[in-house]
Parts: structure tokens; sequence; C-alpha cells
């Protein structure tokens, strides 16, 4: 339950816009029609941008153009109109039943050839090819079937895809089509991830070419266990049964498998024995260069076990590389590559608290640790081999903070490149030469450069767009550090309302998340939105990390092991006690909102703690753990079986007769991922137990609410909490 979790925040918000240059006297309050008008302009234009193999050129989307840069020439130039595609394509067929596809399935629009002289694009469910040589695309498939997950072959022969449940190989040269599996089923699906697989474990994908491209490794899902939630649509003349299968803690995931098949000869999958995988989790497949073997994560179901193979694909056989164990769980991660050289890889581990890098031979055999210290490396940018050096992203500057450093692979020689505070986000060339730094701060909206391996200034390609914010008056979010009561420090952000008047105190709405793998409190733009609109009514807006967020590494994550809400809620309280202290902030009048993990917390925080919180509006919230995902819940709060006084203790349901403040509860119907089940059952236990509280129910088929009833619904929040705490 990622807080892309822009959901964590209440879907907050809206546009990249910039603090001003005209006088304060002259400018707009921020409104609630600011915000809707506004979403999403000033926004960064570069859209996916993607390097070419050997570096130096780029392409990227901007205004439905692709468009290709070359960072010698510091020049761009268009490609194509994605619109022509569009109008090539044919339209795929309508499906017989609406699919839950999670939001995490990353298919590329566009891909390069391992010559970087060609550009596979997937446009309407059909297939094109972009060559550099005629300056022209083909189409390559014109079907009413929709190509899914396109991939170019790394020598550039075929494409392979996915139609409905099964694999296909196209030669481009002949356009000819061979199929290569052939038992898909609804419930049994090659090469196509299921709903919890890329929410909980981003897994983006289900196949992948060798690198040799003669054969295909591939993810074979058998759902026929897991269990059918009855979601509905009810705006139809007549209901409709939309079901989706959705592991709930407890119940069986499904039953995975890795097969390997060629694409030209007789097509036969061959499996890979990786023994019992019923109660364990393919987490990451990753063909070993030079293709003699495949790399495989292995996970226990829990999660506190993750072991690497070497699997042969031209046998099936296993052979270990590496075993990692902790007490709690084993964070899944990309910060990994298998070097060119098929003999060494680097390795990410946090086995001392905190995610730092190694260097393995391609035996399992550790040669030398190559990061070390109290913080976390967030990324592995790029690899020079060549060099024997490594770009990564850190928070070794401070928690607050991205910044890219490199290093050698013996760990010496250690330099930070990016040199302004704030977050950087890096996507480096393969050659490393150059890297795209796209770089914001708390006061700064993002900014595009292209920079040298060094870090210098090469052009900017995109300038933090302020003319928007010119207009309105956005009030500067203050990050502050906190104690905790036993002394740890918190990092929070505080909004002011504009013009406080000295010795008057304010009324204070708590945002929250609170839960793994979301990180709220950065030195980063966030936007303009809601919180803005709260803060220029009056309100002071408070919003902390508490420990079991992200950013402080692992050690910071563990305290919430096999309990939620009770650690979460301490340092919340903490943080309220804090801010009163500081003389401006009524304690008499202070709110609590959050979304997803967030709505979790405000209703546990409302329940746990009436005397510090007098209301709370709770965005589609997780109010029995037992109702969410397996492999999310599992990994924090193990089994329901092994730990079910966890699962009563850490669920708001238990708590509901201790409501005494104003409750708001919203949640969409069809919300695929915190599932209305959560909000009813809480409801429920609210009208048994003679509580007053108010829910408004949305019908859209999404975690989070958009377009027109988010306007409605921040409207009725604004109200909401002007009649609780004025």
């Amino acid at each position: 339950m990622l807080p892309n979790r822009v959901l964590a925040r209440l879907a907050l918000l809206a546009a990249s816009f910039s603090i001003s240059a005209l006088p304060a006297a002259e400018k707009k309050p921020f409104t609630l029609d600011a915000v809707f008008a506004l979403r999403g302009g000033g926004g960064d234009p570069m859209v996916s941008p993607a390097w070419a193999p050997g570096g130096k050129r780029f392409v990227y989307l901007k205004g439905g153009k692709l468009t290709l840069y070359d960072a010698s020439s510091k020049s761009e130039k268009q490609l194509l109109a994605i619109g022509d595609l569009e109008n090539a394509a044919v339209k795929p067929r309508a499906e017989d039943r609406f699919g839950w596809q999670n939001r995490r399935v990353r298919e590329s629009e566009f891909t390069w050839s391992g010559s970087g002289k060609e550009l596979l694009l997937s446009v309407e469910g059909d297939v094109f090819l972009w060559r550099e040589s005629t300056g022209k695309f083909d189409q390559l498939t014109t079907t009413p079937e929709m190509e899914s997950d396109a991939k170019l072959s790394p020598d550039g022969a075929r494409v392979a895809f996915r139609i409905d449940d099964d694999l296909y190989s196209l030669d481009i040269a002949s356009k000819k089509t061979t199929r290569l599996t052939f038992d898909g089923t609804p419930t049994l699906m090659n090469g196509k991830l299921d709903w919890v697989y890329p929410e909980e474990l981003d897994l983006g994908s289900a196949f992948w070419w060798s690198p040799d491209s003669s054969r295909i490794a591939y993810l074979q899902f058998d759902t026929a266990r897991e269990f059918v939630y009855p979601q509905v649509d009810l705006l139809g003349l007549r209901a409709l049964a939309e079901p989706e299968r959705y592991p709930q803690a407890g119940t069986p995931n499904a039953d995975v498998r890795l097969g390997v098949t060629p694409v030209s000869g007789p097509i036969e999958t061959r499996w890979m024995d990786l023994g019992d995988t019923r109660d364990a989790l393919i987490a990451r497949v990753d063909w070993i260069p030079g293709s003699a073997k495949i790399a495989v994560q292995k996970m226990n179901r829990v999660q506190n076990r993750l072991d690497l193979f070497a699997v042969d694909p031209a046998t099936g056989q296993v052979a270990p590389l590496l075993e990692e164990t902790d007490k709690y769980w084993i964070n899944y991660s990309d910060t990994y590559r298998f070097l060119s050289n098929g003999t060494e890889f680097i390795w990410s581990s946090e086995r001392d608290g905190y995610r730092h890098l190694y260097l393995y031979g391609i035996d399992g055999k550790p040669k030398n640790r190559i990061t070390e210290g109290a913080w976390e490396v967030t990324g592995l940018a790029a690899v020079d081999e060549t060099a024997r050096q490594l770009y990564y992203v850190s928070t070794e500057a401070s928690p607050l903070e991205r910044q890219l450093y490199r290093v050698g692979f013996d760990g010496q020689g250690k330099t930070r490149v990016t040199q302004q505070a704030g977050t950087h986000g890096i996507q480096m060339s393969p050659a490393c030469d150059y890297f795209l730094d796209r770089y914001s701060t708390r006061v700064n909206p993002p900014s595009t450069t292209l920079r040298g391996a060094g870090g210098e200034e090469v052009a900017v390609l995109r300038p933090s767009n302020r003319k928007l914010l010119d207009e309105y008056d956005v009030l500067p979010t203050e990050i502050v550090e906190v104690p905790a009561t036993d002394g740890t420090k918190l990092y929070a952000g505080v909004i002011k309302p504009k013009n406080m008047q000295p010795g008057k105190k304010y009324p204070v709405i708590v945002s929250v998340y609170g839960g793994p793998h979301a990180q709220s409190v950065v030195d980063a733009w966030r936007g303009a939105g809601i919180d803005q609109v709260f803060a220029a009514n009056g309100y002071i807006v408070w919003q902390l990390d508490n420990r079991g967020s992200s950013g402080r590494g692992h050690v910071f994550e563990t305290p919430l092991y096999r309990r939620f809400g009770k650690t979460e809620l301490a340092d919340q309280i903490d943080g309220v006690n804090w801010l009163l202290k500081q003389g401006y902030a009524d304690g008499k009048h202070v709110a609590i909102t959050g979304w997803s993990y967030g709505g979790y917390m405000t209703l546990y925080s409302l329940l746990n703690a009436p005397e510090v919180f007098r209301a709370g509006i709770a965005g589609a919230p997780v109010t029995d753990w037992h109702n969410y995902d397996t492999i999310y819940t599992e990994r924090y709060m193990g089994l329901p079986a092994e730990n079910e006084r966890g699962y009563v203790a850490s669920s708001a349901v238990t708590y509901s007769a201790n409501l005494k403040g104003k409750l708001l509860m919203l949640h969409n119907l069809e919300d695929d991922n915190v599932l209305f089940q959560n909000s009813m059952q809480m409801a429920a236990a609210f009208e048994r137990d003679g509580k007053d509280f108010r829910m408004i129910v949305y019908p859209q088929k999404t975690h989070g609410v958009g377009g027109k009833p988010a306007r409605q619904m921040y409207g009725t929040m604004m109200r909401f909490f002007d009649e609780a705490l004025r």
C-alpha cells in the first residue's frame, strides 16, 4: 500500500507552481477553485524520458510528439506525432468484463532497440517501430486484440507481447506471429501479473527477453485459489458484478512459477525448479549477462527471508548465491546490478539497519562493502564498469534530501556529485556521460537540468515554472525537528496561516500518512493543494513522519512490527504536544485527516486519543488488517493465525465505542486497493455502539477520488472542518 501514494495525502494535489515575485498584496488567495483551475499547470512537460543505449541522446513525449534530444549538440527534434499512430491503430475490441489491473503495472510506451537506431511504440493496442534510417514508423500489428506489454528483443529482430493471458512473438522482417504459450485463462496467466504483486512488490512486468534474444523467461500466475471480492458497479440500470481477485491477509496467494520458452523452433516451456513456491513469493527475475543463467529472488510468505538463486534455463536446476534474513522483515529493492563481465554483481542489503551496497562474485561470495553509515542508499543510478565506479542516490546529506554520489567498486573515492540542497531525481545515461537532474526544494518547483557525469551543468532543459504561482499567495512550509518522548528525532512540516496575530491561537489540522514505505516530510516541492486552502482559511497545517515511515533506514521502520497504530500514534501525539508548546496552536481545536494508511491513522487516533483530536476525516481507511492484502499486511503483521492478538489490537474497529469527536469517512465503493468492506465494518460498529458519524460514498473504481467528484469532496471537507473546529 504505497502512497504514490499521492493518495496517502488525499490525492494532494495538483500543480507545480512557485513562490512569487509580485508584492504579496497583489496575489490571489489560494482557494479550492484555484486548486482545480490550476491542476496540471506548470508541471515539467518532459514525459517518460528514455536514454538511447549509447548515451548522449534521449527521447521524451512533449505535447503529443515524440522528441529526440542530443546532449552533444544541445539540440532537439520531433520524430513523430503520437496522434498519427493513434489514427493508424485498430481500436481494441471491447472487453467482455471489467479487468482489475493494478496501477503499478509498467508497460513502456516506447523503448529503444539495442542498436539505438529504432524505437518500439505501443499505441491503442497496436505495435509500431520507428526507424532512424527512414525517419518513419512501420505498423507491426493491425488487430482488434490488445497487444500488451510489447518488448523489443535485444537484437531488434523480434517483438514479444501478450494477448489476453498468453505470450506471442512477432518476427519484424516477415511480420509472422508465433504463439509461445497455449494454456492461458482468466485464472492461469502467462506473463501477466495478478493484482497484488505489482502493488506490494512493485513488480511491473512478468516476462523478460534473454540477452541473446533466443528465449523468454516468464512468470505464470495461477490465481484460482485467490479470494474473490464481490465488487459491483451500481451506476447502470442493473447492478453489474465486477469480481476482483484480491488475496486478503491469511488467504491464499497466487501460485507462481517461472518458465523459459524459446521463440523459434519447437515451442515448449521448461519450468525452473525453484522448490515449493505455493507459500513463497518470486520477487525479482533477471537474466544474468551472457544468457546462461537467470537470477531469481525468492522470499518466504512473511518476507523475513530472501534467497538469491542462479537458475540454469536449459535444465531448470538451481544454485544458491546468497541468503538474507531479518528478524523483522526484508524490504524488496531494485538496488542491485549484475555486471556485464559475468563474474560480479552489486548487491544492496539492510542487514545493519540501513540499505547499503556490496560487491559480490557471481559465485555468491562477498568481495567487499562499498557504502556504510547511518544513512541509506535509495537508488542505484548507474554502473560504470570500465572505470569500476558506480553512481547512487542517498540520504547521507540529510534524510530530508536526495543527493547523487559516485564511488569506486572498492568503496574508495566517494564524491558527492549534486551540490544543491534539496531533492534530486536522477536519470543517468547508460554510458554514464550525462544525467537528467529533476531538482526541487520545498520552496522551488521542479526544474530539469542536463548535467555531465561530474555534475557540471550542460543545459537547463526545463526551468522552474514560476508563472502560475506568481499570481497566488502560497504559504511556506517550515520543516522542524521534534523530539519524541524517548529522545528520537522526528521531522515535521508546518504551514502557518498568513498574518498570524500575537497571542492568538489557531486551530490545527494534522495531515497524516504514518505507514511504511512513505516519507511525507522532505525538502522537495509538494505542489499547492488542499493544505494551502486549509492554511489560507486560518488553519495551522501540521504533518509529522512518525516511526515506521521511510527515509530513515530499516531501523526506523521496525517499531511497527506485528502491531500497527500504537507507536505511530505516540509519535503523532508528541508532535502535537510540541506544536502546542510553541504558543500559537489551539489545543482544544485539533483535527486529523489522511487517506489510506492515513485514513487508518485518523480513525485509530480519534478512537485512542479523543482528548487530543476533536475531529477527523478518514479517507479510504483500512479499519481491520484482516481485510487488507496478503503481501503488505503479512510483511509487517505476520500471518493472522500467528498474531491474532496483534491484528485485533491494531484494528480501529476494536475501539469503535471510544468515538467522541466528529468524524467524516470517505471511500469509493469500488476501491480496488483498500476495499469498501473496511468502511462498512467500521460504520456497522459505530451504529452498534450508538455513535454519530458521517460517511460519503463515491462510485469510482480506484483508490482515490478524482475528477469533478473530487471538487465536491474537498468542498465537503472544508465545510466539515469549519463546523467542527470553529
